[in-house]
């Protein structure tokens, strides 16, 4: 299994993102990154930085790390397109009958940043189980 480091991740969407204002050839997982950094405006002047990969985001300070955003965006990306965990790509189209793809994908990853947390504070492995049923609560909120 691939495990990146903080300084790979991130300079795989600034150098993802520099390709394509580029307009250099993308692989399919760049293309992926490209897209979702274009649904984020707010991002494009920080991806343009390359010393970006060494800025801290303190949620002390209320800044959200838009790395791990993106981050979390593609993993979620990767779940809907096998259906891992199971259900899960249900619990999206049940989300985007009322939402838009991204808010839904937004919803998603607040039930995913959830179970990771609840993982990581009990020391025990992510429950895919509540992570549905977190998905589902936030398609009635």
């Amino acid at each position: 299994m691939f495990n990146p480091s903080r300084e790979q991740v991130r300079q795989f969407f600034i150098e993802a993102w520099q390709k394509y204002r580029q307009k250099q050839l993308l692989s399919p997982l760049e293309n992926m990154a490209v897209n979702l950094v274009q649904q984020h405006p707010e991002y494009h002047e920080l991806l343009e930085n390359p010393e970006a990969v060494e800025q801290d985001f303190s949620v002390e300070k209320g800044q959200t790390n838009p790395f791990l955003h993106l981050s979390m965006h593609l993993a979620i990306q990767e779940q809907l397109s096998i259906n891992q965990p199971p259900g899960i790509k249900p619990a999206y189209d049940r989300l985007v009958a009322t939402l838009e793809p991204h808010e839904a994908s937004h919803r998603i990853m607040e039930a995913l940043g959830e179970v990771i947390w609840e993982a990581q504070r009990l020391n025990k492995p992510l429950d895919n189980e509540r992570y549905i049923e977190l998905i589902h609560r936030h398609a009635i909120a």
